[in-house]
């Protein structure tokens, strides 16, 4: 894993707007976020392509599912927390049951606004747009991964949930072998002991893991699920029938979201010993991101320890 560090929104946005040059059908909407969002550039460069409307996140998917009907392909951006919360009503009654051409771009998940405190974490997301009708859930791994994913979301039909933090991270894939195809899973390491299973930005604590369990000899799959849902279930079943225990890792609670993904397909088609490491069922403190992942025991280290707590639980190390 490279540790050059590189934004998702950034790389996210500067990949729509090559491909909004290219196609003027593309319009971004965004609620005072130009910032938060990185749209100055494409402001600045497509003007008649922007629409801002202010501190105001039910108007602006109001709006962006308006500009759909009239045959628009619209991305409505804004932080994740308000994405997840005051606009909802308008995701689902506007964009979704309408199965409208809408993607909801939400950045700074998780807890990318760690230091502003719980009305500002963006933990609820995953499990809340995994269970609207014709939603589909993107959540990239890194600058690359991300900047494929616009591409791939700017000729897509039809409503999406694209969920991205706020600081750079470091490169999950070398340079030019990043991967993005939606509704596929990417095997990153092919191990028989666990098959670790993981999403966003956690990829990189759970590839720090995998490191540190190989050196103990523990040899663990890894899977990069970058597309929610639809969920790769046959990626997710190979391993887990390869395997025989799975561990999901994800920036999010630990209901709902990938793990609950996972846990609906394996209990239904193959049951399999699973853990699901997620943020615990509380509202956070403050504290940077980083802080909140050890906290939790979500970063590298808390990964390792509470794999190998699981497999010796099941006899296995």
């Amino acid at each position: 894993m490279s540790t050059a560090g590189n934004g998702c929104r950034q790389a996210f946005m500067r990949a729509l707007l090559e491909e909004a040059m290219r196609d003027p059908s593309i319009f971004v909407v965004t609620s005072d976020a130009r910032g938060s969002a990185s749209l100055d550039d494409f402001a600045a460069a497509l003007p008649g392509q922007f629409v801002e409307v202010g501190i105001a996140e039910q108007d602006a998917v109001g709006i962006g599912a308006g500009l759909a009907h009239s045959g628009k392909r619209v991305f409505v951006a804004g932080p994740a927390s308000f994405y997840s919360a005051r606009a909802v009503e308008q995701v689902k009654n506007d964009a979704a049951y309408a199965d409208l051409d809408v993607k909801i771009v939400g950045v700074s998940g998780g807890v990318s606004y760690g230091a502003l405190g719980a009305t500002h974490h963006a933990l609820h997301d995953l499990a809340l747009y995994r269970s609207i009708p014709n939603m589909a859930v993107i959540v990239p791994s890194d600058a690359a991964q991300a900047g494929m994913a616009a591409r791939d979301l700017a000729k897509r039909r039809g409503p999406a949930y694209i969920r991205m933090g706020r600081s750079p991270v470091p490169d999950s894939y070398a340079p030019g072998e990043a991967r993005f195809e939606f509704g596929k899973a990417n095997l990153l390491a092919d191990g028989k002991d666990c098959a670790i299973i993981a999403c966003g930005e956690t990829l990189h604590y759970a590839m720090g893991a995998v490191h540190a369990l190989g050196e103990r000899g523990i040899r663990c799959s890894l899977l990069d699920v970058p597309t929610i849902k639809p969920l790769d279930e046959a990626a997710i079943l190979g391993a887990a029938r390869r395997c025989g225990a799975v561990v999901t890792v994800e920036e999010s609670y630990a209901f709902g979201g990938l793990g609950g993904a996972v846990a609906e397909l394996l209990s239904q088609r193959t049951p399999t010993p699973m853990r699901i490491l997620g943020f615990p069922d509380s509202y956070l403190p403050a504290g940077s991101s980083e802080e909140l992942f050890a906290h939790c025991g979500l970063d590298s280290a808390g990964i390792e320890r509470k794999v190998l707590e699981f497999l010796r639980g099941l006899g296995r190390a």
